[in-house]
């Protein structure tokens, strides 16, 4: 059996059932296969959920770059292009997600949950790529302080967790808040590290100091 149809098994028995399965050994008698074909694939339940969000984060980035203007957008749009894809995948799944964030760590942005650790490394992937663009069009400022550039992954996983966290609670008709939520969340985020005043007094401040006599 599959990695992929062992995960859709171990989401129809989630939904269903409104929780994990009781053991391996139950889950494997369930889908009539022997416990080492469940553990040629997987170690556990939990890496299981890891890789359910890590494949809905894969397929969501995979929908924005199919889009022809995506590869034309800015890496702002991009990033947003991405977020507003990745939330309407999660309502394609919204009543797994529920289930799933139910056994979440609060505030998810500020613990570890080992439910998103793949999809974590891969988001990570993803951002680093689009920083990388970002400093080249500078649409993001290169700063002299390389320790604050290192964290600006940890920022835009930060919002990302937020955005999610605000979704599960929005009542809105078609989640319309989680859009405008995104829309602030991103230009925020890139208002920041972006060029500002900021930037221009430090230019000025080394300029004043390099010719100082």
């Amino acid at each position: 059996m599959t990695q992929e149809k062992i995960r859709q098994a171990y989401t129809e028995y989630v939904l269903e059932n409104g929780k994990q399965p009781e053991s391996v050994y139950a889950f494997c008698k369930k889908l009539k296969i022997k416990e080492e074909a469940f553990y040629d694939e997987y170690s556990s339940f939990p890496q299981i959920e890891s890789e359910i969000w890590k494949a809905l984060f894969i397929e969501a980035r995979a929908a924005a770059e199919r889009e022809e203007v995506y590869q034309n957008y800015s890496v702002r749009e991009k990033l947003l292009a991405f977020l507003y894809t990745w939330i309407e995948t999660l309502k394609k799944n919204r009543s797994y997600i529920l289930k799933s964030y139910e056994g979440f760590q609060k505030p998810i942005y500020t613990k570890r949950n080992a439910q998103l650790v793949d999809f974590k490394a891969s988001f990570y992937d993803y951002v680093n790529e689009l920083l990388m663009e970002a400093r080249e069009t500078r649409e993001v400022e290169q700063r002299p302080i390389p320790q604050l550039m290192q964290r600006y992954p940890d920022l835009f996983w930060a919002k990302t967790l937020f955005v999610l966290d605000f979704w599960i609670n929005d009542t809105s008709k078609a989640f319309e808040k989680t859009d405008t939520m995104i829309e602030k969340t991103v230009n925020t985020a890139f208002d920041l590290l972006g060029r500002s005043p900021l930037d221009s007094l430090f230019d000025l401040g080394k300029f004043i100091f390099q010719n100082r006599k």
